[in-house]
């Protein structure tokens, strides 16, 4: 069993090497729309308590995601990808995800908080996103700061915490450009 699983991790390596990247240069040329999962938190659910007001009752980011953040931030300098502005979904760890990462106050943008329970609902928060991704021309990077349901329900990739998806719009819905890991 070791063994198998040690081959299948030699041989993605590579894969997310090359994806990595791959996706920093399109990132070096800027005007690029990032979907950034937040990074590493505690726990796995939010508590029954949860108030989207109050990061005391919510799941936030823990000592290992906030040295992942500043990564982030560090590798986004050290690799030249200029950032233009930074969005964020409404939940402590993806504002605290922003704000450790690239040293600003992001904005706040609702829809990139997780998906609910109704479809409908649903299809009209990954529309707003997808319009402003469409919307977006800047010469540097729109980096929008989300949850993994998000990022998958809009470009069926599942990234890890604190992995950047490159998108681009392809007919009404986004495609992966490609892939930055930390």
């Amino acid at each position: 069993m070791f063994r198998l699983a040690l081959a299948v991790f030699l041989l993605a390596a590579p894969t997310l090497a090359h994806a990595t990247d791959a996706g920093w240069a399109l990132l070096r040329q800027g005007g690029h729309v990032v979907l950034l999962r937040h990074a590493f938190t505690s726990g796995t659910a939010d508590p029954a308590n949860f108030d989207i007001a109050k990061c005391n009752t919510q799941r936030n980011l823990s000592e290992r995601g906030k040295q992942q953040a500043r990564k982030i931030g560090a590798l986004f300098g050290a690799r030249s990808a200029p950032i233009e502005r930074v969005l964020s979904s409404r939940y402590c760890r993806c504002l605290d995800t922003a704000r450790i990462a690239f040293e600003a106050d992001p904005e706040p943008f609702e829809a990139l908080d997780p998906p609910g329970a109704d479809e409908a609902e649903n299809a009209g928060q990954m529309a707003k996103i997808v319009d402003e991704v469409r919307s977006y021309s800047g010469s540097d990077n729109l980096v929008m700061v989300t949850h993994l349901e998000n990022i998958k329900a809009l470009t069926g990739v599942s990234p890890r915490e604190g992995e950047a998806v490159i998108v681009g719009v392809e007919g009404d819905g986004l495609r992966a450009l490609g892939r930055v890991t930390f």
